[in-house]
């Protein structure tokens, strides 16, 4: 049984090239990454209301959205969800704590490395 989420970007990604007249997920596609992060950016933070002031039911439908626009921006940047799930996987059994610390130690990394070769 296909989960749900591979379902729904499997749709997103037949969406691409689709006449943006008649498909808001062509219509995202055609505007490129700024609309389509932008529109990931406003479902999170109607999310986030939802969560602190609404219903069940409306979080759950802002989530649904958040989700949507996520996969949206997912086949955008040529990410399959499997991707998110190995990634997930690998992380699986380290703490949040040292998985953000590993994370900032290789941004400080970068950063320094890029200001080298300025």
């Amino acid at each position: 049984m296909t989960h749900p989420i591979d379902a729904l970007f499997q749709v997103i990604a037949d969406r691409r090239g689709e006449d943006p007249e008649r498909s808001y997920t062509a219509r995202l596609f055609e505007r490129g990454t700024p609309t389509i992060a932008r529109k990931v950016g406003e479902e999170a933070v109607e999310t986030v209301v939802e969560a602190l002031a609404g219903s069940k039911q409306t979080l759950t439908a802002e989530s649904a959205d958040l989700l949507y626009h996520l996969l949206v921006l997912w086949a955008d940047g040529g990410i399959d969800p499997q991707d998110v799930w190995s990634e997930l996987s690998r992380r699986a059994g380290t703490s949040g704590l040292d998985e953000k610390a590993g994370r900032s130690e290789k941004v400080g990394r970068s950063v320094k490395t890029a200001s080298a070769k300025d």
